[in-house]
C-alpha cells in the first residue's frame, strides 16, 4: 500500500476548479492512481487498506459540500484507513458515458475488486444511481444510495417530470437499469424520504430481497446534505463497510435528527399543513427546552395564544 502524499493534508477549498483538480489529480497520481475518462469524468485511486469505498461525486458537490473541498471517501481514508476510489462527473451526468463503463469493465476484467476484503459503493441522487449501477462489477459489494433514481428511460419512469434534459440519454444499454445491477451486491441499502413522491417511486423500483429502504420522512429533498449536517453519514458508511449497518443500527444514529433545525422546521411545517395544533405545541415546546430556536419560540406563543382564545386545548406542561 502506498504512502499519502502530502497535499493529502491539505484543503483544496479556495482554489480554482483547475488548480483545485489538479491537486486531486495528484493525489491520485501519487497514492494509487488516476484515469481520465473523457470530457466531463475522470477518476483517483488512494490505495491504502483492504476496506474499499468507492464513491460518484460531481466537482460541484465535492467543492460545495466538505469543508475541505474534498471527495467524501477521504475522511474515511483518514480516520480508517480504507482505500478509496473515486469518481467525479462535472455536473449531473449519471455517470452515462461509455469511458465510465468501459473503465468499469477493465476492472472487472483485471479483478480489481478482488484483493481487497469489503467493496462499498455509494453516491446520493444521480450518483446514487451511479453506485448502484456501477455495483454489478464488484459480486459481494455493500452499496449505500441516497435518493437514487432506479433509470430515467421514459418508458419506464415518464412519470417523472425532472431531469428533462437527461430524456435522450440511453439507459436502457449497459448499466442501465440501477435496481436489476444490484442483484450481485450481498446487500444494498436506498436511503429516501417517503414523503418525496419521486423519490419514493424510484425507492419501489430496488425492491429486492438484498435491499433494504430506510425511510426518512420530512427530510427533505437534499438527504446528502441533512445527513452530513447531522454528522451521521460517515458513520453511517462506516458501519456498511463493516457490515454492521442494519435498521437496528441506523435508527439510533438518525435520532441526530431531533437536534437538526431543518428536520425540525420541515416537521413543524408539515404539522401545521395538517392543522396539528396539539401536536405542534408538544414540539415547539420540546425544541424551546432544548436549544435557542427563535422561530419555534413564535410559533409557541403563536398556539398558546390560539388556545387562549378556545381554539384547541394546549398539552400539559408535563406532556
Amino acid at each position: 500500500m502506498t504512502e499519502m502524499p502530502s497535499d493529502f493534508d491539505r484543503s483544496l477549498a479556495r482554489l480554482d476548479v483547475a488548480e483545485w483538480k489538479r491537486r486531486l489529480i495528484n493525489i491520485g497520481r501519487s497514492s494509487g492512481g488516476y484515469r481520465d475518462l473523457g470530457f466531463r469524468h475522470f477518476a483517483i485511486l488512494i490505495d491504502r487498506g483492504p476496506q474499499l469505498i468507492v464513491t460518484f461525486e460531481t466537482v460541484q458537490g465535492i467543492r460545495s459540500l466538505t469543508e475541505d473541498a474534498t471527495p467524501l471517501g477521504f475522511d474515511l481514508v483518514q480516520s480508517q484507513g480504507w482505500s478509496h476510489l473515486c469518481f467525479i462527473s462535472d455536473g449531473d451526468t449519471w455517470f452515462r458515458d461509455p469511458a465510465v463503463h468501459q473503465y468499469l469493465d477493465r476492472l472487472a476484467d483485471h479483478a480489481f475488486f478482488d484483493q481487497y476484503e469489503t467493496v462499498l459503493f455509494y453516491g446520493a441522487g444521480p450518483c446514487g444511481y451511479a453506485a448502484a449501477a456501477s455495483s454489478v462489477v464488484a459480486p459481494g459489494a455493500i452499496v449505500v444510495a441516497v435518493q437514487p433514481q432506479a433509470t430515467l428511460d421514459p418508458g419506464m419512469a415518464e412519470w417523472d417530470p425532472r431531469f428533462a434534459e437527461m430524456r435522450k440519454t440511453d439507459f436502457t444499454s449497459r448499466y442501465g437499469y440501477a435496481p436489476d445491477m444490484l442483484d450481485a451486491a450481498e446487500r444494498a441499502f436506498v436511503l429516501y424520504d417517503p414523503r418525496q413522491e419521486y423519490d419514493a417511486m424510484h425507492a419501489a423500483l430496488f425492491a429486492r430481497s438484498n435491499v433494504t429502504r430506510l425511510r426518512l420522512p420530512y427530510l427533505g429533498a437534499a438527504l446528502q446534505t441533512q445527513l452530513m449536517e447531522m454528522r451521521i453519514l460517515t458513520p453511517m458508511l462506516e458501519m456498511a463497510g463493516k457490515r454492521q449497518l442494519s435498521p437496528q443500527t441506523f435508527y439510533p444514529l438518525y435520532r441526530a435528527r431531533r437536534d437538526n433545525p431543518s428536520y425540525l422546521r420541515a416537521l413543524m411545517g408539515r404539522l401545521d399543513a395538517d392543522d396539528r395544533p396539539f401536536l405542534n405545541a408538544l414540539l415547539c415546546r420540546n425544541v424551546v427546552g432544548r436549544m435557542n430556536a427563535p422561530r419555534f419560540r413564535r410559533r409557541l406563543d403563536t398556539l398558546e395564544q390560539q388556545a387562549e382564545a378556545g381554539d384547541f386545548t394546549m398539552p400539559s406542561s408535563a406532556a
